[in-house]
């Protein structure tokens, strides 16, 4: 095998993602296990649920999982890369810790990790390293061998997650009509949190107002703005807002919420908008629901055109991008400088989450980073 295709020290690669419920049946079960530990009673679970009860009780994304990993194993087959993918859940079926367990008895010990979450912050990278120590302790007990878990960097600005986002962008303005297109509104959309877990996303030295989180999507949005104007000649304008709240009203979470900033362009009296939602691998509830059931309604009480342009899902690209991010990878756990692609500012984020990166909301291990208690 050549250098430019050798995997090692990397044996599989696992894909982390944040699960969902596949029938009516699991939708309450599988929401106690995202809010375990905070008493929310089963009542009020029940009318959250209301969401995926209208989608059949069904979230997209695991089949959305499903497509990636065919991806994922369709491109490295081509490519001549010679590593299993496996995947596993934080919240439900295919569980992490059975995933985990059956990789060690088919004999792997070093894993690569690709989380469905493309950007820095608690949620979206610290508790997955959480949950990869919670499972790595459940498995010690059991006295299994322990595998070594590497987390692979932030991916929001590796040109296989961002150019297909291009496109989706530029097949929505083309399907607004064209008298309203060119005085289109871009709404980049991401998920809200609160500004406290905002402002201490990512590394100590990045830490600040609306810290890595923030940055990082500005950057992507940017990327996508100047692409886009390439493309069509238009300098669009742009903002960068939130959706998905979840949390008390009393604490404060990044601001403004997506149906407000479509009253504000609506009232200034914009033509159109293309929501853009930057910060979500696939189109799973998050998606549908907030943008296309609940924003695009709003839209249109407001009589304000709307379209929603495309996340990456299975898009090949981001398959080959992935690829490119485990061998970049697997060469510097070997030793060999590479080049590491990036579009934007910000360069390539770390390969190694180091001490007070998105710290937790209490303190517990974390895996795959420079505090882990897993060598």
């Amino acid at each position: 095998m050549s250098d430019q295709h050798d995997p090692a020290p990397y044996d599989a690669l696992l894909l982390l993602s944040f699960g969902g419920p596949e029938g009516p049946d699991d939708v309450v079960p599988f929401l106690e296990n995202v809010t375990r530990g905070r008493g929310i009673p089963k009542e009020r679970l029940k009318e959250v649920g209301q969401h995926y009860f209208l989608f059949g009780g069904v979230s997209p994304i695991n089949d959305q999982n499903r497509a990636l990993l065919d991806a994922l194993r369709t491109d490295f087959a081509e490519a001549g890369l010679d590593l299993p993918v496996h995947w596993g859940n934080r919240n439900w079926a295919p569980y992490l810790t059975d995933t985990l367990r059956e990789m060690i008895t088919d004999g792997r010990r070093h894993i690569a990790v690709l989380t469905t979450s493309a950007y820095a912050s608690y949620s979206g990278c610290r508790q997955y390293r959480e949950n990869l120590a919670d499972a790595l302790a459940t498995l010690e007990a059991e006295g299994l061998p322990l595998p070594r878990v590497d987390k692979l960097r932030h991916y929001f600005n590796h040109p296989g997650f961002v150019e297909p986002m291009v496109e989706g962008v530029l097949a929505s303005l083309a399907e607004l009509d064209p008298s309203v297109r060119d005085g289109a509104h871009l709404a980049f959309t991401t998920h809200s949190i609160p500004d406290s877990a905002a402002d201490s996303s990512g590394p100590v030295a990045e830490h600040g107002e609306g810290g890595a989180y923030v940055r990082q999507h500005l950057d992507v949005a940017q990327v996508i703005v100047e692409a886009v104007r390439e493309a069509t000649g238009i300098a669009y304008p742009w903002k960068l807002v939130y959706q998905s709240r979840s949390g008390a009203p009393h604490i404060p979470w990044l601001e403004p919420d997506i149906c407000d900033h479509l009253e504000e362009l609506h009232g200034a009296g914009v033509s159109a908008a293309v929501m853009v939602p930057i910060g979500f691998v696939s189109d799973h509830m998050e998606v549908l629901y907030d943008l296309d059931t609940e924003a695009t309604a709003k839209a249109a009480e407001l009589g304000l055109p709307v379209r929603r342009s495309a996340t990456v899902g299975a898009d090949p690209r981001f398959a080959a991008a992935v690829r490119d991010l485990v061998l970049e990878r697997a060469a510097g756990e070997r030793g060999t400088r590479v080049e590491r692609c990036a579009l934007g500012a910000l360069g390539a984020s770390h390969d190694l989450c180091p001490i007070g990166c998105c710290p937790a909301r209490t303190e517990r291990p974390a895996a795959a980073g420079a505090d882990s208690p897993y060598a």
